[in-house]
Order: C-alpha cells, then sequence, then structure tokens
C-alpha cells in the first residue's frame, strides 16, 4: 500500500498535466479566433459566432489530429513541449476560419441556389 501523501501528490500532478493540456488547446484556440478576426472582421454578428465556434472546434480538434497522427503525445511531458502543442493548437484554427469565411461568401452569392444547385457546382469545380 502506497503512502497517503505520495498517492495524493500524484493525483494532483495528473490532474495538473490534464488540466495543462486542456488550457494549452483553448488558448491556442482563443488567440487564434482573435488573430483572424482582427484580420478579416465578420460582416454579420451570426457569422461572427458560427465562425467562432468553427474556428475554436478547429483549433483544438485539428491541433489534437496533428498531434495523435504524428505521435507527439510525449511532448506533454515538457513546457517547451507543451508550447509547442499551443503554436499546433493555434496554427490549426486559421484554416478553419479561412473556409468558414469562403463558406459563407460562397452562400451569400448563391441565395437563390437549393441544394441540388450546389451539388452540381461542387461537382462541376471537381
Amino acid at each position: 500500500m502506497s503512502e497517503p501523501i505520495t498517492g495524493a501528490a500524484a493525483g494532483v500532478a495528473g490532474w495538473t498535466i490534464i488540466g495543462g493540456l486542456a488550457g494549452i488547446g483553448t488558448i491556442g484556440a482563443g488567440l487564434a479566433s482573435v488573430v483572424v478576426m482582427s484580420m478579416t472582421k465578420p460582416k454579420t454578428e451570426r457569422e461572427w459566432r458560427v465562425a467562432l465556434i468553427c474556428t475554436v472546434v478547429g483549433s483544438i480538434g485539428g491541433g489534437a489530429a496533428v498531434v495523435q497522427y504524428y505521435g507527439l503525445e510525449h511532448w506533454a511531458q515538457t513546457a517547451i513541449g507543451l508550447a509547442a502543442m499551443f503554436g499546433l493548437a493555434f496554427a490549426c484554427g486559421l484554416p478553419a476560419w479561412c473556409i468558414v469565411r469562403a463558406l459563407f461568401r460562397y452562400f451569400e452569392r448563391r441565395t437563390d441556389a437549393d441544394l441540388i444547385d450546389l451539388v452540381k457546382d461542387v461537382k462541376e469545380a471537381l
């Protein structure tokens, strides 16, 4: 049986690491959102909300996918590695914003089109 103090310290350290990883992804996602919104201001509040959510989800999900795909989980064991993960999360949010903005522009130009017309346009473009 382990000592209570050692077990408690290990538990606190584990939760700190988990909280640190979640915090790094969230901070990176937030900063990515601020940067892209500063460069290209959304036209409507609706567009702002959708783009913000997509940027944050793209940042956290995309960053996690990159870490998983390349096997970079061991970076979480050092402060420098966490900073690098922060950079990945930040960088993965930027394309999400661009994609959302491009879709908004496309749909604004095609307000009278139905779903079949949109699918035909995509097939022709590919």
